[in-house]
């Protein structure tokens, strides 16, 4: 053996040395990390404990120095809330029954973006996948192919509830009925894969194929859409960490929402439109009890969707026009400290 070898090996042997000193360090901080979540923890309980009890005494009150009691209780409660989120949580009953006791969240921001981002680009890379595929179902008629198609739904829905599952676990703020949209879309999907072939199979293939190309479409603009309002979010610093997607603006963004309502809008009808296909579907001889079951589902789904838009559309306009105000407010200013300045010099 060479005396260059040995002496390489002693230097890799002191770097050794150095990356236990550092293992050791790092383990410290762990158990500091854990200490200090613990404590925080304790100390949030204490805060709100406090706080109920103060609370249900103020709720008798009703002079001058109660109110201002009653708000400055408001903000503490959001600063609370705001800790909170810099803290592990508890996974939900789904997650645990689907991956265990394990612990989700996600307390750095760069990853927390960074997860959100690949789910967005998850969804984006599916909705072209699934474009290609429900033509190509248009364009011949293949058992293996719809088959194959169907059971990416499945996997592809399935994917969605784990995927929102830990978002919110982590904060997001997904709207409760979008989580059971897509858990019921899961049943939908796999009630479609063990539908036999038949004739009212044969009937409804076009129908859903078409609904399945133009949904791939739409979802392609809601992704570009929700770009643009994440982009101002973020230029106005009001963003939330799980809200955030990748980079992107076009003007049209500005006016979306009344671009975007009618497509969303169109959806939601066709999924009706199917749910009556499939309830009259139901009366053909031979047909099974895959089609009445659908018939149900997707009449909760386009129900459970057209109920939920119209709810969130004036609140959707209306903090549409307050980004809208604020950043011309915000433009105006920037204008006017560029005119002084320009006057200074």
């Amino acid at each position: 053996m060479s005396d260059q070898l040995i002496e390489e090996w002693r230097e890799l042997s002191e770097d050794f040395k150095k990356l236990e000193a550092t293992n050791k360090i790092y383990q410290k901080k762990l158990e500091d990390v854990n200490a200090y979540q613990k404590e925080c923890e304790k100390q949030i309980q204490h805060q709100k404990y406090r706080i109920d009890i103060i609370s249900k005494t103020l709720a008798r009150k009703k002079d001058e120095k109660s109110e201002e009691l009653k708000e400055e209780i408001l903000k503490r409660e959001a600063q609370i809330h705001e800790i909170q989120q810099t803290l592990p949580k508890e996974s939900g009953k789904y997650l645990r029954v689907i991956l265990g006791n394990v612990n989700v969240s996600i307390l750095n921001k760069e990853d927390k973006l960074k997860y959100k981002s690949e789910y967005e680009k998850f969804k984006l890379i599916f909705s072209a996948v699934a474009f290609v595929l429900a033509v190509v179902n248009l364009l011949i008629i293949s058992r293996r192919v719809e088959r194959l198609y169907i059971f990416m739904l499945v996997w592809y829905y399935c994917t969605l509830t784990i995927r929102e599952s830990i978002l919110k676990v982590n904060g997001s703020k997904i709207k409760g009925w979008w989580r059971i949209h897509h858990f019921i879309s899961t049943i939908t999907a796999a009630i479609l894969l063990i539908w036999p072939e038949s004739e009212t199979w044969n009937q409804f293939r076009t129908t859903f194929m078409t609904f399945n190309a133009y949904l791939s479409v739409v979802q392609y603009l809601q992704f570009r859409y929700q770009q643009g309002v994440l982009y101002r979010l973020k230029a106005l610093g009001e963003r939330h960490n799980m809200d955030i997607t990748v980079e992107g603006f076009h003007y049209w963004m500005w006016r979306g929402l009344s671009f975007l309502f009618p497509f969303l809008f169109a959806v939601y009808f066709f999924q009706l439109y199917m749910a009556c296909t499939l309830y009259s579907l139901s009366y053909m001889e031979g047909a099974t009890w895959h089609v009445r079951t659908l018939y149900i589902l997707f009449s909760i789904l386009s129900m459970g969707n057209i109920t939920t838009m119209v709810m969130i559309i004036p609140d959707k306009f209306k903090r549409n026009v307050r980004l809208k105000y604020k950043l011309l407010s915000q433009k105006l200013r920037i204008s006017t400290e560029n005119n002084s300045k320009k006057d200074e010099q």
